[in-house]
């Protein structure tokens, strides 16, 4: 029974409604395991809370702190019809056959394209790839995609992060299909092999697997079968090992939960790139991004999620995905250096557009009345950012929600965004197979569709009947979790340190968030677009700094810029600070709620 110092039955801080109409709680641990770990191993107070917050105790603490493949990585054979496929790529390696790569124009799906590309390269192999043009194909395998590949050589075409929905194309093409997908799916389409771990027959548990992570075992399964067959007499194997930063962005930006397996894939990916300035390690892509993009000190989960990840989205969603997959596979520096500019200038492009839509969107639905599910959509959105707006509108709302664009035909691309606990890429897909649009799949947490026009109102009548019971559930109090209180002499680099080790944080695997009580906004100045930088001061009149990222014009930044004529207690998170270097840290601000009067500081550190 966990043993946590503030009643779970009590709103931490007392906070029942804050700026976002959110309730606080302390995330439950266990104070008794917690000092075992404090005293018998040796860690600081902070990180041992944080671990049994997160069921993490003195027997898996040394395995959990040192994220290891040799004792984590399964056997790649445990996928379903993984045998046939490291198989049929071992036949066409040896027999020096033309490999057909058809990827995602998304991070996951380029990303695994790169991962797949330099391997097969580094084997000397001769990989072809199609990557299929967001407004002219659409996602998943085309006919033009497939014959293209066909009229140059492949012999093999091996399908990466899609096809397993595509029976139509995959189904009929003369060469061997080989899938590795990781989508929810229906039955299963007629090709050589599918590895798909959502797939009704795989055992395997791997259900957390990117697209890159499917990728990466099958690649070892490969790189196995090509030693048993001789392959590597008098050769050197690759790496596979330091080509992980691809795995880890992949995991990260397709927001898979970051436990088991999928945690140590990140945590070594990390590893690979190491230092952001001045390591040698890692893809040059990676690392030219991370310049662009101002990053200092070593990787984190972040650092891919937040700014290299959109970076290379942006060339699938504005221009090509071919301009990110060329810069994760090339080896130039100087080319690295130069695709990254122009992935930053379409990053940029991508953010203004993206502000046009999330405007019109939010305004639009605060015309109308939310149901189970947001719909937002309009003439001329564009497709390549409706799945970002969504996600901005799930956050605004706290509902699941849709961004859709049309064209001048009434043919509409979206994307939506979930909450915990809501399956909306099984709903989409019911809604396609029952005919209420055009087509549509994805995973629980995030989803794709084509419609018509005039089946918005069909569909959003669907997702009524379909979600509202799940949706009532998900949101009824829809907590904000907090790890414990903290001073404002906790926000600090040193406390950075103590609790990185218990990441990558992530999906499945959340950032501590703590709370700061009774403190006012000395100075809150806007910077950037919508962000406001803060001076946090408590009652003995001690300061730290502070950042609220996307607040303008939101409940949470009208609050923040009252400044003194306001006590309040924030909720965040604490980050290096990177403008200023060195020991520095800040306090990165997720909600805020007025302090009407003192509160007791339970559970502070």
């Amino acid at each position: 029974m966990p043993l946590d110092s503030t009643p779970l039955d009590l709103p931490l801080l007392g906070v029942a409604h804050s700026v976002s109409g959110r309730v606080w709680r302390q995330r439950p641990y266990c104070a008794r395991e917690t000092e075992t770990m404090v005293q018998r191993k040796g860690i600081e107070w902070a990180l041992a809370q944080v671990l049994s917050a997160r069921g993490i105790g003195p027997a898996d603490i040394e395995e959990h702190l040192a994220p290891s493949l040799k004792t984590s990585m399964p056997d790649p054979l445990v996928l379903h019809e993984m045998e046939a496929a490291a198989g049929r790529l071992a036949d066409a390696v040896i027999g020096k056959e033309t490999i057909g790569i058809f990827g995602d124009y998304d991070v996951d799906g380029t990303s695994a394209a790169a991962l797949l590309f330099r391997y097969l390269r580094a084997v000397d192999a001769a990989p072809i790839v199609h990557l299929p043009d967001r407004f002219t194909e659409g996602y998943g395998p085309s006919k033009e995609g497939f014959a293209s590949l066909a009229e140059r050589g492949a012999k093999v075409i091996v399908t990466v992060d899609c096809g397993s929905n595509h029976q139509d194309v995959v189904g009929h093409s003369p060469a061997d299909v080989i899938v590795l997908d990781h989508h929810l799916m229906g039955e299963r389409p007629d090709v050589f092999a599918l590895v798909n771990p959502q797939q009704e027959r795989d055992l395997s548990g791997l259900k957390g697997l990117s697209a890159g992570g499917v990728v990466f075992m099958t690649l070892a399964a490969l790189n196995r079968t090509l030693r048993e067959r001789g392959f590597f007499k008098g050769r050197e194997e690759p790496k596979l090992t330091r080509m992980l930063d691809l795995v880890a962005l992949s995991l990260v930006a397709d927001v898979m939960p970051l436990t088991g397996l999928t945690r140590v894939l990140v945590a070594q990916g990390l590893k690979v790139i190491g230092d952001l300035e001045h390591g040698r390690g890692g893809t040059l892509g990676i690392k030219a991004l991370a310049r662009r993009a101002g990053l200092t000190g070593q990787a984190v989960s972040t650092h891919l999620g937040y700014q290299i990840g959109p970076r290379i989205n942006a060339a699938g969603r504005i221009g090509h995905a071919q301009t990110a997959f060329d810069l994760l596979v090339t080896d130039d520096p100087a080319r690295a250096e130069m695709i990254a500019g122009k992935l930053e200038t379409l990053n940029q492009e991508r953010r203004r557009i993206e502000e046009e839509v999330r405007r019109a969107a939010i305004s639009q639905v605060e015309e109308s009345e939310p149901g189970a599910a947001i719909i937002a959509a309009g003439e001329g959105w564009h497709p390549g950012v409706v799945g970002i707006v969504a996600g901005r509108l799930k956050e605004h709302f706290n509902r699941p929600a849709f961004c859709i664009g049309f064209d001048e035909q009434g043919r509409g691309t979206g994307s939506g965004r979930s909450l915990p606990g809501i399956d909306l890429g099984g709903a989409v897909s019911q809604a396609a197979r029952d005919g209420i649009i055009e087509g549509g799949g994805g995973h629980a947490m995030a989803a794709g569709l084509s419609l018509r026009a005039d089946q918005v109102e069909g569909f959003r009548d669907f997702l009524e009947d379909r979600l509202a019971n799940e949706v009532s559930a998900a949101t009824q109090e829809h907590p904000l979790v907090l790890d414990s209180v903290l001073g404002l002499s906790a926000i600090t680099g040193q406390t950075c340190r103590a609790i990185a080790p218990a990441g990558p944080f992530g999906q499945g695997n959340p950032e501590p968030r703590f709370a700061l009580e009774d403190v006012v906004i000395r100075q809150a100045r806007v910077v950037g677009e919508r962000h406001l930088s803060l001076t946090i001061e408590d009652r003995g009149g001690k300061t730290a700094r502070g950042i609220a990222f996307g607040c303008i014009d939101t409940p949470l930044g009208n609050l923040l810029e009252q400044g003194e004529r306001t006590r309040v207690h924030l909720a965040g998170r604490i980050t290096p600070d990177t403008w200023r270097g060195g020991e520095a840290a800040q306090f990165q601000v997720d909600d805020a709620a007025e302090a009407g009067r003192d509160f007791p500081a339970e559970g502070t550190i």
